[in-house]
């Protein structure tokens, strides 16, 4: 199995591992499973999930299942299957085997079939109302339903029934007989199986029952032999269920089931509910939306599996949820991308500049740098002529106070070039500055200019041999720390969470980037040709992050 290289770190779930493997349980073998609900696209959240899933199972010389808990047809389709298979391999992670759960669905009629020989299941005719006041409250115990001593002979006859179609959606229901005075609601007589007359994107039309979650889930688990069942904290009061089904039947294993806290995001929603109420009510551009948290959206980003694999272990493994600021992931990020990523020049909302003292056909090829702490990077040619383009925030007429980039009469340095000094504004009728003009110091290439000491250094692209590009500016799709307690979704969106730039100018380099091609924008931060939008001839870049951290405490 394939893992993304990073180091590991303990936790309360290795350490159980590294006992039973000591005490040489399960035969010394680990086996994990990562089992989505093909109802959705994976987010953030899930990549905790995959990573530890998939970790333990590298660590350790053991496999992990790729496995879709494919039992709800009336949410799920093949679109999220295909979608959920190609995150899991972007990640850096090969399962061992692809299993479905609709590939048990005859061992799990027959496992419930087993369960009403022996007296712990029973057919339940009551309506979906009847059948939630029955089950009482944290304070109150359950009653028990009027079905709940119907013979053996007529449940089997009755779920033969239901599984041969005979009955419609809601008339019956298969139920374990546990305990209605249970402390713990969810073993208070729960439903193993519903009518559902709806096309399986698998099975087709060949069943008109379908198992639950939990009683599924836990034979699947069985069923694949898996050692050690890992799963999120929602599922802990699920565990006694988990245990009990395993318990009353003969399975091939009784897998462990371990729960540990789940993602809490700041800034961000992964209620998969909300995510699809951003996408219908168009907050955002769809599923791969750059601000979405979704992996396809994050991938879009810019984001790196590497960097994604080292926010899982920097945040660690943990039974108490917590808050995980958005500066650790975002520091992650940068760490990666400040590693890997070669340095180019881009010029997002420009200013024209003349250099004056320049012949109009003038040009010089100066060599730079691809990356400043690593040579491997190698080289590159950047052109230099008399028109240059440099940023609207790097000049101001009306300077504020340590403002070191280009004033009226004033010098800086173009990164890598001269010392140039402004000495002439030109505005158009609406008084906005469209061009500035400018002489250079011709002795200042490489070297400092004498008698005088200039601050300032600013990044420019040639106006002829930089390429017209455009650069979509992404931050924070929320403004506050937990969107999800917000009033409403609306009132929690960063009005600033995208902004286009149309008329940007880069490095004539940059139209060859292939899709998905990660840069640092000298003094800007870390952009990535687009995935699906980039082109030669018409570059697209989004930015993935910042240079640092700038939103406040």
């Amino acid at each position: 199995m394939n893992k993304p290289d990073l180091p590991v770190t303990s936790n309360f779930i290795r350490n159980i591992i590294d006992d039973d493997l000591a005490a040489n349980k399960n035969d010394g073998r680990v086996v994990t499973r990562f089992p989505p609900e093909p109802n959705g696209y994976l987010h953030i959240g899930h990549v905790k999930s995959i990573c530890l899933n998939f970790g333990i199972a590298a660590q350790y010389g053991g496999t992990c299942n790729l496995r879709f808990d494919d039992t709800n047809p009336v949410k799920e389709n093949d679109e999220y299957v295909q979608a959920i298979k190609a995150d899991v391999e972007w990640l850096g992670f090969k399962w061992d085997e692809l299993r479905h759960a609709s590939d048990y669905f005859d061992e799990l009629y027959d496992f419930a079939v087993q369960l009403i020989k022996k007296g712990k299941a029973y057919v339940d005719s009551s309506s979906a109302e009847e059948v939630r006041a029955m089950r009482g409250s944290l304070t109150e115990p359950g009653t028990p339903s009027p079905y709940h001593n119907r013979s053996i002979e007529e449940n089997l006859d009755l779920f033969a029934r239901m599984k041969a179609g005979e009955f419609e959606d809601g008339e019956h229901i298969l139920r374990a007989k546990i305990d209605m005075a249970s402390g713990n609601i969810n073993m208070r007589d729960p439903t193993l199986y519903r009518i559902r007359k709806v096309h399986h994107v698998r099975t087709g039309n060949d069943w008109s029952i379908y198992p639950m979650y939990d009683y599924t889930h836990c034979l699947s688990d069985a069923m694949e032999n898996i050692t050690h069942s890992l799963c999120t904290l929602e599922f802990e009061d699920h565990r006694p269920l988990y245990d009990w089904v395993l318990d009353e039947l003969e399975t091939p294993a009784h897998p462990q089931q371990i729960e540990f806290a789940r993602l809490a995001l700041e800034y961000t929603i992964l209620s998969k509910r909300k995510l699809i109420q951003l996408v219908e009510e168009k907050h955002v551009d769809g599923w791969d939306d750059p601000r979405m948290p979704t992996i396809t959206g994050i991938r879009r980003r810019g984001y790196t599996p590497a960097a994604l694999s080292d926010f899982c272990e920097r945040i660690g493994i943990t039974k108490n949820d917590a808050w995980i600021e958005m500066a650790v992931l975002e520091t992650c990020i940068r760490d990666n991308l400040n590693e890997h990523s070669p340095r180019r020049m881009a010029v997002i909302d420009p200013i024209k500049v003349v250099i004056t003292d320049l012949d109009d056909d003038y040009t010089e090829t100066l060599s730079f740098a691809n990356h400043p702490q690593n040579e491997a990077f190698g080289r590159r040619d950047v052109v230099f002529s008399k028109v240059v383009m440099i940023d609207r925030d790097d000049f101001s007429e009306n300077p504020p106070p340590k403002y070191q980039r280009l004033v009226p009469g004033g010098e800086v340095r173009l990164r890598g070039s001269y010392v140039i000094k402004c000495n002439e504004v030109i505005k158009n009728e609406a008084g906005d500055v469209v061009e500035l003009h400018c002489t250079h110091d011709a002795a200042t290439l490489g070297k400092k200019p004498e008698g005088r000491k200039v601050k300032g250094v600013i990044h420019w692209v040639s106006m002829s041999a930089g390429v017209k590009a455009e650069v979509r500016v992404y931050d924070r799709l929320f403004n506050v720390v937990n969107p999800a307690a917000a009033e409403s979704l609306e009132a929690a969106l960063n009005p600033d969470s995208k902004t286009v730039y149309t008329q940007c100018y880069v490095e004539s380099a940059l139209a060859d980037a292939e899709p998905e091609s990660r840069f640092q924008f000298e003094r800007l931060g870390y952009y990535v040709a687009d995935r699906y939008d980039h082109n030669k001839a018409h570059p697209v870049f989004n930015r993935t992050v910042t240079l640092r951290d700038t939103w406040a405490k």
